[in-house]
């Protein structure tokens, strides 16, 4: 069994969220009083994960989409209040972690769903370098259908896709999650496809009238694998026990 401190401590070695400027507080954010033995991970500290980790007497979570945002106006009611509850009755610890996450160059979310693509990463772009961009598998895509095609077969689920001009698609820039603002920055890094999780009104219009095809794939859908591979990886050196808990979200 580990303090919460030790579990803390190997998490901010691994993912160094002092590196970022970030939308939300990452590390611990909720403190339980358990030593732990078994480490439950998910996208989202939801009530059904917590409502999960709690029946498989988990003593700590590990999500990507933690409690606390910027510009929360730090009220405990609703929602907050029944998750916070459940926490705090059941002495669980929760971690979140959130573009350390998305950035890690090996069991981040973009290193996670590239290798799955894939896509093998040449270069990062945009702010705070979060964005991805490099080659197809060999060969390329015939063209847009084709990697929709292949995201959907890879990721298990519908994708909106917009396409960009005819032809093959060889390189290929990713981010994760609700990455759309990062559209431009592809365009400009000479990307042929986009893909990310989300897609908003004008990303539609870049595409067709820049030549650049874009892909969205579901913004849970795009972050399922940092958050597992970084706890396997912190379980694994700690010597815990590790769950990875997947609550179904069509977003």
């Amino acid at each position: 069994m580990k303090h919460h401190s030790d579990l803390l401590s190997a998490l901010d070695a691994v993912l160094e969220p002092a590196r970022f400027k970030d939308y939300g507080p990452n590390g611990l954010q909720v403190e339980g009083r358990r030593p732990i033995r078994k480490l439950v991970s998910g996208v989202t500290a939801s009530l059904a994960l917590i409502e999960a980790a709690v029946a498989q007497d988990a003593d700590a979570i590990l999500v990507h989409h933690g409690l606390f945002w910027r510009g929360h106006d730090g009220r405990v009611t609703g929602w907050l209040r029944q998750r916070l509850a459940l926490l705090l009755a059941n002495d669980i610890h929760l971690y979140a972690y959130h573009l350390p996450l998305d950035a890690h160059e090996r069991w981040g979310n973009n290193a996670q769903l590239g290798l799955r693509l894939g896509l093998v990463a040449q270069e990062r772009f945009g702010d705070q370098q979060l964005g991805w961009l490099g080659q197809a598998p060999e060969g390329g895509f015939a063209d847009a259908p084709a990697l929709a095609a292949h995201v959907r077969s890879v990721l298990g689920r519908e994708v909106v896709w917009v396409a960009g001009k005819p032809g093959p698609l060889q390189r290929i820039a990713w981010c994760t999650g609700g990455a759309q603002g990062y559209f431009e920055s592809a365009i400009a890094a000479g990307a042929d496809a986009f893909i990310t999780g989300e897609i908003s009104e004008p990303q539609a219009h870049y595409a067709r009238e820049c030549g650049v095809a874009y892909i969205a794939c579901g913004h849970h859908a795009s972050e399922r694998y940092g958050v597992q591979a970084v706890a396997r990886q912190v379980a694994s050196q700690l010597g815990l026990v590790h769950t990875f808990i997947d609550i179904d979200n069509p977003a």
